[in-house]
């Protein structure tokens, strides 16, 4: 059975830092595209930030760019997010994701095919 599990949520204070991290488990994807989206309460989820796996290529919504790094540790099959600068806006539910295909765009969610239980970052004003 395929797990994304997502850790390293909390609170923070605007202008901190944080990292999250999503492992998987339960099965190997050599390919394929490891992606974060966010979601708050009463929006609809956002795409955040995606990885592509075997290349390592990476793609960010423009609200994050300069500000959060996506990256990956094959040996360890997980995908990291690391935030800084945050503002309050970042506040959200975050998901990892995983979308087993070959080519896809990276940034539309319903392309990924497995989804974590979500972690709340909380960034106070």
């Amino acid at each position: 059975q395929v797990q994304l599990v997502e850790s390293g949520g909390g609170t923070v204070q605007a202008g901190g830092s944080l990292r999250l991290s999503c492992a998987l488990s339960g099965r190997t994807f050599d390919v394929g595209t490891r992606g974060w989206f966010r979601q708050t309460p009463g929006k609809e989820r956002e795409f955040v930030a995606a990885v592509r796996w075997k290349r390592g290529t990476t793609i960010y919504a423009d609200s994050v760019k300069g500000r959060f790094t996506i990256s990956r540790d094959s040996a360890k099959d997980t995908v990291y997010l690391d935030m800084s600068a945050l503002e309050p806006e970042d506040t959200a539910v975050y998901y990892c994701a995983l979308d087993r295909a070959l080519f896809s765009q990276g940034s539309k969610e319903d392309e990924y095919d497995y989804w974590g239980q979500g972690t709340l970052v909380t960034v106070s004003s």
